[in-house]
């Protein structure tokens, strides 16, 4: 346990030391998730050759499949506040029970799920308001990312109890190698390359099949391994622990209804935006992808956040949390501002990179601004939501989410778009009132201190 122990064995007014087990437990997960995203990119370049209805396909399944997601992140919020709170508290043996419960009901659940929602890939589609091209392209697509999805549950699940504990550099590490192989199947499959077949948007999604499939079995191989602090045993692996399984449903519930919230919300905001036609929803898709890229150093300080905090306060020091939350905080906003100035600067060249269509950069520039204007109110928003999820006040980010989606972001997006007709400026005008909204009650929340004094 001595990555725990360095963490808890200072003093909450020591700058310097916070500053750094700060930046031991983020850099890795920021280095993991902006190459992540930078894949993610470089696979919307690779389509984007294809046309903008190759795109849309692509972008519209985004939704559905995030929405299917929402239950196993709820579970891995669940997970990394046990382990967090165990470790920090000198309880392995607990947190390996925590461990093993959370990759049993992912997998099982992962199925369970996958297989109506392929049988059902045409309907998902049309209900996304897709045009018959969008389908035509990219039904196949659709099909091979839901078996995906089964691999990469399993593999989020064990990548948040490993962060849990500590250790973000094991995830970084098979992540940006699976990555990699995405990348170069993506450029063998889509353009049939060296020999490999030609299959267009499907070729994209079997690599991403692939690389999942790699990333799970490395990942279940650290974990039994005994290489970090967490160990997997697969004798008695199916052996239940009903008061375990409610600690996790006990945290995990709020966070579900908040991603249910978060991914139905931006479902029906996705089909505002289709209703402006094709080239304006590239346009989007080309924004959300880069946006990807900005959240992914919000993210990556907010698992930060949910470590250090589920940690200290395991180890019942609160003042160690409150310090360790606020210094992520600004290490995050110092970073977020820095990455907005740099898409506002060059956001037409950026845009240029995905399409050369001069409609799609125009569209797709303006929003790329808006996006930069945000940052640091986005940063914040993240890293104060996984603080509080790592304390296991979890009710409160579900609390912003609902204000934020629903009430800013939805309402707004309709009246905008479909009544003011403020076509895609005032959809990304909505999102980014919608992430100024979630900061505020969530630095309210924090600032009352309340946070660390929830039981799990």
């Amino acid at each position: 346990m001595g990555t725990a122990a360095a963490i808890l064995d200072i003093k909450e007014s020591d700058k310097k030391v916070l500053r750094r087990n700060v930046i031991n437990i983020a850099w890795p997960a920021v280095t993991e998730l902006i190459l992540i995203s930078l894949v993610g990119a470089i696979d919307m370049i690779m389509v984007g050759k294809l046309g903008a209805a190759a795109i849309a396909s692509i972008g519209l399944t985004n939704q559905p499949i995030f929405l299917i997601m929402a239950i196993f992140q709820a579970l891995n919020v669940g997970g990394t506040a046990i382990v967090s709170r165990e470790i920090g508290a000198g309880n392995v043996g607990e947190a390996n029970k925590a461990t093993r419960h959370v990759i049993i009901i992912t997998s099982i659940l992962s199925v369970l799920i996958i297989i109506p929602a392929m049988i059902y890939v045409t309907q998902i589609y049309k209900f996304m308001g897709a045009d018959q091209d969008v389908i035509d392209i990219g039904l196949n697509y659709f099909k091979v990312a839901l078996i995906g999805i089964i691999f990469q549950n399993i593999s989020l699940a064990v990548a948040a109890v490993l962060r849990g504990s500590g250790d973000t550099k094991s995830p970084m590490m098979i992540n940006v190698g699976a990555n990699i192989i995405n990348v170069i199947m993506n450029y063998l499959l889509i353009f049939g390359m060296f020999g490999a077949p030609q299959l267009g948007v499907t070729g994209a999604g079997v690599a991403t099949l692939l690389a999942r499939m790699l990333g799970m079995i490395f990942l279940i191989g650290i974990l039994a391994s005994g290489r970090t602090v967490l160990r997997l045993r697969f004798k008695n692996f199916f052996s239940w622990d009903q008061s375990m399984m409610k600690k996790v449903i006990k945290i995990g519930l709020p966070s579900a209804a908040e991603q249910l919230v978060l991914r139905t919300g931006n479902l029906t905001f996705v089909r505002i935006i289709a209703g402006l036609g094709t080239v304006i929803y590239a346009s989007h898709q080309i924004a959300i992808s880069i946006l990807s890229l900005s959240f992914t150093t919000g993210m990556a300080f907010a698992m930060a956040a949910s470590a250090l905090i589920g940690q200290s306060l395991g180890a019942e020091k609160r003042e160690l949390a409150e310090a360790y939350g606020k210094e992520v905080r600004f290490l995050g906003s110092v970073v977020a501002t820095t990455i907005g100035v740099l898409f506002f600067i060059f956001s037409e060249q950026i845009i240029g990179l995905y399409s050369s269509d001069p409609a799609v950069i125009k569209n797709a520039s303006i929003a790329l601004r808006m996006i930069a204007i945000i940052q640091p109110f986005q940063s914040s928003q993240l890293i104060l939501a996984g603080g509080l999820r790592g304390a296991g006040d979890t009710k409160w980010p579900l609390l912003s989410t609902m204000a934020g989606i629903w009430g800013i972001r939805v309402t707004l997006g309709i009246l905008f778009v479909l009544v003011f007709k403020m076509g895609l400026f005032g959809a990304w005008l909505a999102i980014c009132v919608d992430q100024v909204i979630r900061y505020c009650i969530l630095y309210m929340r924090f600032r009352t201190g309340k946070w660390k004094y929830v039981k799990i």
